[in-house]
Parts: C-alpha cells; sequence; structure tokens
C-alpha cells in the first residue's frame, strides 16, 4: 500500500497536469486565432449586405408561393371564387 506523502504527491502532480493542459489550450487557441485571414471592413460590409438581398430576395419568393398556394388550396378544396 502506497504511502500518505505518495498519495499526496500524485494528487497535486494531477492538479498540475490539469492546469497546464487549460494553459496550453489557451495558448493554442490563440496561436491558431493569429493565423486566421480576418476580413476587412469593406468584405464584412458587402458580405452583410449581400446577406440581407438574398434573405429578402427568399422571403419574397416563399411568401409569393404560400400566398399561391393559399389561393390554390383555397379554389380547390373549399371551392371559394
Amino acid at each position: 500500500m502506497p504511502a500518505a506523502g505518495t498519495r499526496k504527491s500524485a494528487a497535486s502532480a494531477a492538479k498540475g497536469k490539469k492546469g497546464s493542459g487549460i494553459v496550453k489550450y489557451i495558448n493554442d487557441t490563440i496561436g491558431e486565432l493569429k493565423k486566421v485571414v480576418w476580413l476587412t471592413r469593406r468584405e464584412i460590409a458587402y458580405l452583410t449586405g449581400l446577406v440581407i438581398v438574398v434573405t429578402i430576395i427568399t422571403g419574397v419568393i416563399l411568401g409569393g408561393l404560400d400566398y399561391a398556394f393559399t389561393q390554390l388550396i383555397g379554389k380547390v378544396f373549399i371551392g371559394g371564387g
């Protein structure tokens, strides 16, 4: 059976490894973020505008389809005029 001193040192070694693992993770994350090629302000503005335009166009198309199918279903099944 191991001595009490051995158990304490093993426990403190495990804590040290856990702490150094977190520090290593943070340092690795920072290192990876430095490698990222960030977009310029102009690119961000252009892409944001593009997303907004595509979203509006898609909404109009889906809204039109919804309206058309609603009218079609109303005329076929309900018989409204």
